[in-house]
């Protein structure tokens, strides 16, 4: 089956002239999964994949800013994230997709079939029309915008303590965050550190009560209060944290050699505002597997996972979404 791939040059009135059977948004692990499994049902999937330009819904998603992955099934020895996400892209495209480097600009989900822009959103005509559309745009985790942060992302910097805390067995790390998330991961992480020093910018933890009794009473864990990190210090691996105390205005160097940032996300879901449900964090609600309220429209990954954010939880949503489209697209009589 022949197989291309656009730039996101890709525009004008053509790509919409004749709806595609399936559009799928976002190239993570959850949406390049959806494509593999479209793709080989025949329904010739279009992935618009993002833009590397992009913050938020870049092509190959969280991955490919991480660097070993030692917990997706299959890689015994693991695998590095960009690694991995560029074999599920030659995957679906070996199976047919089509993939357009380009980042949906605007979506109406009240038209059908629906209505797809990519570039100036106020073009008077989109440039794709679906029968049914993917979402996978994922979500972002929110940083802490400092200085050496984005050069050391994956070199001793990490968002997710279950990927990879196995690393830093040993050693000491810090936490920042106070929420149930930044306590459940220093819990998590005093398994395989010699200690965890959680830093939150306030006097006392916005966790539950039941999450801060067993963090205070874990010997390896301990809190730094009051404190904001400044700058992620280090050359190619994280060695310490420039930390200011926001009571007196003292700054102190800490050295630790890992460091996890656990102050939230935020699910890719502006583009459904007022189109699709949202729970109160804007992570889109889905039901009876991948489907959301509008038919024809289905969510998989991290768009609408605010627990398991595992690469290997969102292929299985991918492959769940595309299962599901190629029902749905059976019952209308066009799969």
């Amino acid at each position: 089956m022949a197989t291309s791939e656009r730039s996101s040059g890709v525009g004008g009135t053509s790509g919409a002239s004749e709806p595609r059977e399936v559009v799928v948004l976002g190239s993570g692990p959850a949406g390049l999964t959806a494509a593999i499994y479209t793709a080989r049902a025949d329904l010739h999937p279009l992935v618009l994949e993002g833009e590397p330009s992009s913050t938020s819904d870049q092509p190959g998603g969280q991955l490919m800013l991480t660097t070993e992955v030692e917990n997706f099934p299959g890689f015994v020895d693991g695998v590095m994230g960009p690694e991995l996400m560029t074999s599920f892209r030659a995957q679906a495209v070996r199976f047919g997709a089509e993939i357009v480097t380009a980042k949906a600009s605007r979506i109406d989900l009240s038209s059908s079939p629906i209505a797809i822009w990519t570039g100036d959103p106020e073009d008077p005509e989109p440039t794709f029309r679906t029968r049914s559309l993917i979402i996978a745009t994922g979500a972002r985790s929110l940083m802490l915008n400092v200085p050496g942060e984005t050069k050391l992302l994956g070199h001793g910097l990490s968002t997710c303590a279950t990927c990879d805390g196995f690393f830093f067995r040993g050693q000491p790390i810090a936490v920042v965050g106070g929420g149930d998330s930044a306590i459940e991961e220093a819990i998590f992480l005093a398994k395989f550190a010699s200690s965890v020093l959680v830093i939150h910018r306030r006097k006392e933890l916005r966790a539950s009560k039941i999450m801060q009794d067993r963090a205070l009473a874990n010997p390896k864990i301990s809190f730094l209060w009051n404190s904001v990190v400044e700058e992620v210090l280090g050359d190619t691996t994280l060695q310490g944290l420039r930390v200011r105390d926001v009571v007196t205005g003292g700054v102190s160097d800490i050295a630790v050699d890992g460091c996890f940032v656990a102050i939230g996300h935020e699910p890719n879901t502006s583009l459904f505002a007022g189109q699709l449900e949202m729970d109160e964090t804007g992570y889109l609600a889905t039901h009876d597997g991948t489907k959301t309220a509008v038919p024809g429209v289905f969510a998989c990954g991290d768009v609408q996972d605010h627990v398991y954010r595992q690469a290997i939880t969102a292929a299985g949503s991918g492959c769940m979404a595309a299962l599901d489209v190629e029902r749905y697209l059976e019952a209308l009589g066009q799969g």
